[in-house]
Formats: C-alpha cells, structure tokens, sequence
C-alpha cells in the first residue's frame, strides 16, 4: 500500500481560478483530502477480500494505474462491461472516420447511468486520461477515441428512444443514433428535432447544437431540449433544466463536452407530421443558376419558415434538396427553384414524414471505410460571394482530386433569424448565433491514404480563409463557427462571445471544481483552449 499512496497524492490535482480569472493553476490535493484505495474501492462496491486481492495484485505489478483501472472497473461494471487490452477491434474502431482510429487500453461499455457513474468515480480516483464515444461520427482526432494510454468510455449501449404517454416529449439515451431514433418516433407519430445523418450519435450532435431540417422553424437540437440528465465528474447523477440547475442547462445547449457525462436527453417534439420533399441533381456549369436560385430563396422565400433547402455542390454535380414541413405539393417558397432545369430529379415531390426523408438520406451514404474531415465558416447571404468562394474552392479541391482521389463537397447551410430567436425564446444557448439572416459554410472530404491528409485538408483550411477574407473585404463576414462542424484546429468555443466563454468557465468550475473534463479528457472542444 505504501508504494502506491504516493503515486496517489502526487497524481490527484485540484484546478482553481488565479487571481483575474482566466486561467487555470493546479494545486495538490492535500493529504486530509485524499481517500485511501481502501475507502474508494468500498464506496464503488467493492470491499472485503476482492479489494484486499485487487490492492495486492497491483502492488505486486509494476503495472500503469490503467491496470488498477480495468480492474476495479470489471469488478464495479462487470467483465461483459469492460474489454481490456487486446481490446476488440471491432469495438474499437466503430468511429465513422479511419483517420482517428486509436486503441485504447480498455473500452467501458456502460448500460446505465450508474455504470456511468461508477466509471467516472474510477476515472476521478485513479486520474487517468479518457474519452467518450456517443457514436463516433467527429472526424476530429482524439474527439471520441483514445489510445493505449488511456480508456474509451464508449457509450452505444445506453440507445434508448421512448416516447412520454402524452407525446409531448422523448427521452434518448446518448448512444443512439439519429436514424433508429428517428424512424422509432416516426412510427408513433412523433417528430423531434434531431440529426439529419442516420449514423450519427444523439449525444455529441445535441452537445453541439444540432441542426436539423426545421431548425428555422423550431430552434437547434438543442434548444429544444427539456432535460438533461447529467453525470458530473465525482459521479453525482442530477438534472438540468429550466427550474433545476438552470445554469448548466443553458451551458449543456452547445457548449460541448466540458460539464459531464449526459446519460439521458429529454427532448420536446414538435408538430410536424406530413411533410414535402424533392431532391434533384444539376450540372456543375449551372452553379452559378442554382447559386442565385438559393439566394433568392434565402432573401424571399425562406421567409416561410417551414421551408429549407439542402445544398450540397460536389466536384461532378450539384444536389438541392427542398423540404417543407407540411403536406403541401410544390410549395411557392421554392418558386426560385422550379424556372430551373435539373440533370434529373433523384427523388420526385414526395408527401412522406421526417422517418421516410431519413430514410432516403441513409440510403445515399457511402459505407465505404475513408478518411474524412469537415470545417467550418459563417457569412450573411449574398450570391457573389458565394459563387467567388465556390471558385477558388473548386480549383483548389480538382488539383487535390487528380493527385489523391479525394473528394470534396461545398455546402451551404441556410440560417434564417428565425433560429437564433428560437433559441433566444426557449431560454438561450451559449452559442452566440447572430440574430440576422446569414449562412453556415462546411465541406465533407474523403480519402483514403493516410499521407495524404495535409494537401487534401488544406483545400478546406485555405477556403475558409478566403470565406474571411472576401467576406470581411466587403462588409460580410460573422466569426461564428458552429460547433458540430468546426475541424480539428478550430475553436469554436471562441467564437461565442467574451461574456458566454466566461460563463461557460464559471459553470465548468462550479459543476466540475476539479477540472476532470478540462484535463483528464482526451480532446474535444474544451474550454480549457479557449
């Protein structure tokens, strides 16, 4: 016991404040405050002769803490629980991206939020490094997986999807994935805001907003929240919501992953049932047309707010997607769009539900293992700066197509006011959305060979440089960066505002004094880098 008490102390770290408030110092806990393995390993359940073992077996090992770890946690979790090293790498490498495939030294595979609880108690005690999985889909490396020198505390099988007896609300589990969460709903007349990619996780896209067809109706993913369930970094399991913790709450809508662990999403649905859609492919030499016919529809016809359009230019065609939240055939709203003549129409106006468009979006994805990676960058509307930044990119992206066979798309994501009052009227977010019709740029890459990562990201890296660049030169440019989109070496949380970053550190210091999330995380969009 004496050689490992030490390594205790020495490794247990408070964070506190300094003086001005920004910047965080670590202090050593103090000998009164640091519970003995013994205490600890009873407070999880485990005590009597498995704990005298578990203390011996380690001290007889020259073993890392992560042995001690994988130990207690098969113990606390149970062994169907917790994979060790060699982990399955099946498990291990379920993330959506081949560029941030790692192995971890365990995979804790909770079932509920005790579990949750329990594994974050571990992760606190012994102070080692860790990551979460939801599902996956952040092709940021380090984001959601971790390697040998830590643990994956991955999340897949807390995918609840039940609906309240009033059907005013839905509750998730983190793990689930938008498309089986979608259609479940769907099946019982129920709409939420949500993902509109099948495959990715409920978790990390409503920590970051979430953007959803009807967001310019209704509000971000996560401004329709109406409860978080929460585990915070000493394992306490709490709500937050508009009467209970209503601090956290606001910061839990978009602030990422800097508070804790939320095991259970309530979400209000919203009254969506039937709805319209069309999805037809152009020609790449008509972007300049389709161009114009978004930005009509952005200044005129958006302005019915159960319209949006999907807007995705690619390297051999162009898809627009219209989608209209009510059963209505060829909605004026997109009346832009109709004088246009498609390559030809992928799917005709179809009266269906959000579980059928779903669906059909699924059915598009390529499940073909690749790289990939995706940026962001925000401006208001106008059609010549769309189409001069659409130029450089195409330029840029065909050069990096003929020497490695990546491709690239260039979307435009239409933001009317609407939602940044949406979000404002539920009670705010910490997102700082402008106020004002505007749009959010991304791009989706994929390829295939590791050493080609730097030219192919550069394309992206330079474009959203010339986004700035044009936009500021004429008066057009918003710093907002939104968070689900944002790649590897943006901040995102820096984009919030003065006054929103200082409240997020606040409530990160209040509901997590210790600064587990800031600095035993593996990675993420931690305010610790802001």
């Amino acid at each position: 016991m004496n050689n490992f008490l030490p390594w205790l102390l020495y490794s247990t770290r408070l964070f506190m404040l300094n003086a001005d408030s920004s910047k965080l110092e670590i202090a050593p806990r103090s000998i009164t405050m640091a519970p003995t393995i013994e205490s600890f390993l009873a407070s999880v359940g485990v005590s009597g002769t498995e704990a005298h073992d578990l203390i011996e077996t380690y001290e007889k090992t020259t073993s890392s803490p992560l042995f001690l770890v994988n130990q207690v946690a098969q113990l606390v979790l149970g062994k169907d629980k917790t994979d060790t090293t060699p982990v399955n790498k099946t498990v291990a490498s379920e993330n959506w991206s081949q560029a941030v495939i790692s192995e971890p030294y365990c995979i804790l595979q909770p079932t509920n939020t005790i579990d949750v609880s329990n594994a974050l108690k571990i992760i606190n005690f012994f102070q080692v490094k860790f990551a979460i999985r939801s599902g996956g889909h952040s092709p940021n490396p380090g984001f959601s997986c971790i390697g040998k020198g830590g643990i994956l505390l991955d999340l897949q099988r807390l995918n609840q999807v039940t609906l309240s007896d009033d059907k005013t609300f839905a509750t998730l589990g983190p793990g689930g994935r938008w498309g089986t969460a979608i259609a479940t709903l769907d099946a019982q007349g129920a709409t939420i805001i949500g993902g509109r990619i099948p495959d990715v996780g409920v978790g990390g896209l409503i920590l970051g907003g979430g953007l959803f067809h009807y967001s310019g109706e209704y509000g971000l993913a996560a401004d329709n929240a109406k409860n978080f369930e929460i585990v915070l970094a000493d394992g306490t399991v709490t709500n937050a919501n508009s009467s209970e913790n209503s601090d956290l709450f606001w910061a839990l809508k978009g602030g990422g992953p800097n508070f804790g662990i939320v095991t259970r999403f309530d979400l209000f649905t919203i009254p969506v049932g039937q709805i319209w859609f069309q999805v037809s492919l152009y020609s790449v030499d008509q972007v300049d047309d389709v161009i114009d016919a978004f930005v009509k529809w952005q200044n005129n016809g958006a302005s019915d707010l159960r319209s949006t359009v999907g807007f995705a230019i690619g390297l051999q065609s162009i898809t627009v997607g219209l989608i209209y939240s009510a059963p209505v055939e060829s909605p004026p709203a997109f009346t832009p769009f109709y004088d246009l003549k498609p390559l030809f129409v992928a799917v005709p106006g179809t009266i269906g539900t959000t579980g059928t468009l779903t669906a059909i979006v699924g059915q598009t994805l390529s499940n073909t293992a690749e790289r990939h990676d995706y940026r962001a960058a925000s401006s208001l509307v106008d059609a010549q700066l769309y189409k001069d930044v659409h130029s450089f990119w195409r330029e840029r992206a065909l050069a990096a197509q003929n020497t490695t066979g990546a491709n690239q798309t260039f979307t435009i994501q239409p933001i009317p006011r609407n939602l940044a009052e949406q979000g404002l009227a539920k009670g705010g977010n910490p997102m700082g959305i402008p106020t004002e019709n505007h749009q959010w740029w991304t791009t989706l890459i994929d390829w295939k060979d590791a050493s080609d990562d730097t030219v192919v990201r550069q394309v992206s890296i330079d474009t959203a440089n010339e986004w700035e660049r044009l936009a500021k030169a004429r008066g057009l440019w918003l710093p907002h960066l939104f968070m689900n989109d944002a790649s590897r070496d943006q901040n995102p949380v820096a984009s919030y505002g003065t006054d929103n970053i200082q409240k997020l550190k606040n409530i990160a210091l209040k509901y997590d004094p210790s600064q587990l999330f800031q600095k035993l995380q593996n990675s993420g969009f931690l305010l610790s880098q802001v």
